[in-house]
């Protein structure tokens, strides 16, 4: 039985605590059920305009009076990102890196949209943003955003690294050298004075790093008076690097290997070009000769 609540003057359900405090029994406001009553319908709308339960009976499921999939969604996000990107990607496909450098509306476009394929294609080693990855052996990719190249940093080098590939080559000098030889040397590169110990000049050092110790860029070779290196910097390391080579098949030797991104297949040639232009734009490249107005790329380098 319900009783009405003498400060409302509207029935109660019988809960009433402490004489001010009851459960009433009027309706929620209009607005309120006008809120739930629309809310159901869209429910119902909802239901079913979209894919929404299974049919077991034929083991299919209710497409949706709408017919939506996410993979017609898909398809039209994607042809619209395509048609946004058609119109500069239509102009990269004649044009050279240094070209594409020198545009600042193609540069831009290329370090925005460059980022995905080299999250895809380059991150697994050098890391993102090109900080290179280390392995128990040290650097197992070089750093990109610097200023040390071992093949350069212009545009073009960092391109024809890109489509043809590196691989530097060190012979193992265990058999060649005595332990106090190498352990000389090695101390003299840690110091960043290779040509402190006529051992460099003596044992043919030079001919592949230079009378100066500085390296040659179209071997690759290292310039051991930075004090940037690509492995292990310390004694122990340098000393291993000399004992045992780079790619030399010593299974104790450094891997240092680039693969050829146009020979693969894996990158188009415009895609190799964007690429070369994103990692350029890291900070650390060379600055090129001015672009030509030339459209075709440049046959890449070969590697000594």
């Amino acid at each position: 039985m319900t009783e009405k609540h003498d400060v409302s003057d509207v029935p109660t359900t019988g809960h009433v605590w402490d004489d001010d405090l009851a459960d009433l029994t009027n309706q929620p406001p209009k607005w309120w059920m006008l809120g739930l009553t629309a809310s159901a319908l869209f429910c119902v709308v909802y239901f079913l305009y979209y894919p929404s339960f299974p049919i077991s009976t034929i083991g299919e499921h209710f497409k949706g009076l709408g017919g939506w999939t996410a993979i017609k969604e898909m398809e039209a996000d994607k042809d619209e990102v395509d048609a946004l990107r058609g119109k500069f990607e239509a102009r990269l496909k004649d044009m050279t890196p240094s070209a594409i450098l020198a545009d600042d509306e193609l540069s831009e476009y290329v370090k925005r949209s460059g980022k995905v394929l080299f999250g895809d294609n380059c991150a697994a080693c050098h890391g993102q943003n090109g900080i290179g990855t280390h392995d128990r052996q040290g650097l197992f990719a070089p750093i990109l955003n610097d200023d040390d190249w071992l093949y350069g940093g212009k545009i073009e080098d960092i391109h024809a690294s890109i489509e043809g590939g590196r691989q530097g080559m060190m012979i193992a000098h265990k058999d060649i050298l005595s332990d106090a030889e190498i352990d000389t040397l090695a101390k003299a590169v840690a110091q960043g004075q290779p040509t402190s110990t006529p051992l460099f000049a003596e044992k043919g050092c030079v001919i592949c790093h230079g009378e100066d110790g500085r390296g040659i860029r179209a071997m690759g070779s290292a310039n051991l008076t930075d004090k940037v290196w690509r492995f292990d910097g310390s004694i122990e390391g340098i000393r291993q690097t000399i004992a045992h080579g780079v790619n030399s098949g010593n299974p104790l030797g450094r891997v240092a290997a680039m693969p050829s991104f146009k020979a693969s297949g894996k990158l188009s040639d415009a895609e190799i070009k964007k690429l070369a232009v994103y990692v350029y734009k890291f900070g650390g490249g060379e600055t090129s000769a001015p672009a030509e107005a030339a459209t075709t790329t440049p046959a890449p380098e070969t590697e000594n």
